[in-house]
């Protein structure tokens, strides 16, 4: 998945701490995040105008939605807004630095637990 956003090196940063994955490659402009070089993971482009989303005001939409498995969402929570997302509406919602929304939801019992 490839998100857009203003400051891409920024915002890997960002994902890398929530995700406990390692930023696997950065040309300024390009940034990757995923477990490896040879696996998928979240990669994040410059758009220079790109516009923060608004919701749950639809003026600007969502662009996507991540819902990021936890062990415990009240921890996940204090440690996502400390490294710079904001509480949106809504249980668990936040925004990640370039605004776009996403939510920390309770691993499952079918989840394998984080590495």
């Amino acid at each position: 998945m490839i998100v857009d956003c203003p400051e891409p090196r920024e915002l890997a940063e960002f994902w890398s701490a929530v995700l406990g994955e390692p930023v696997t490659y950065d040309d300024g402009d390009f940034v990757v995040v995923s477990a490896d070089t040879t696996t998928s993971g979240l990669a994040f482009q410059r758009a220079p105008d790109h516009r923060a989303p608004t919701w749950p005001d639809a003026a600007v939409p969502q662009q996507l939605h991540l819902d990021v498995m936890v062990e415990d969402v009240a921890l996940a929570g204090a440690a996502v807004v400390a490294l710079g997302a904001v509480a949106l509406p809504g249980d668990h919602v936040f925004a990640d630095p370039a605004g776009h929304p996403f939510c920390l939801i309770p691993r499952p019992g079918w989840a394998p637990p984080m590495q």
